[in-house]
């Protein structure tokens, strides 16, 4: 198998991960004003979105195809979509998931945005929910003066 490519993706095909999404009958969607990052063999085998937010970034859309999971492939899609993030990279998600997020870092003891904690209460009339964060601070070039 060739190396998977893990990239920004341009804004012209941002419609190629929604179809990614699509294609797997996920309801996740590009969010406008984010940022794309993919992973590809020959095509998208997983995606995910950074939205700016008050102190940081919010993290969605994370989705890899069942044929590439247990790889680690998500872990490593975040660490190059987050490579240049400042502040906190926020995410809101099942449960379920906090162990595989937790491995990377995240930790349920953030302080959420005011727009994501309303997102939070929403999400969680309709289905189990926790949000985690990840705090990232870039070095400047000057740091390593």
């Amino acid at each position: 198998m060739p190396p998977l490519h893990i990239e920004p993706l341009a804004e012209p095909l941002w419609p190629l991960l929604n179809k990614f999404y699509r294609s797997h009958n996920s309801s996740m969607k590009a969010l406008k004003g984010g940022r794309l990052w993919v992973a590809r063999d020959s095509e998208i085998v997983a995606g995910l979105c950074l939205t700016p937010v008050v102190g940081g970034q919010w993290l969605t859309g994370v989705f890899v195809d069942p044929a590439y999971r247990g790889q680690g492939l998500a872990a490593r899609l975040i660490t190059a979509a987050a490579a240049d993030v400042n502040g906190t990279l926020w995410l809101l998600c099942h449960p379920e998931l906090e162990g595989m997020y937790r491995r990377m870092g995240f930790t349920q003891d953030t302080l959420l945005p005011q727009s994501l904690n309303e997102r939070l209460v929403r999400y969680k009339r309709n289905k189990p929910m926790i949000a985690m964060g990840l705090d990232r601070l870039v070095r400047s070039t000057t740091d390593n003066v």
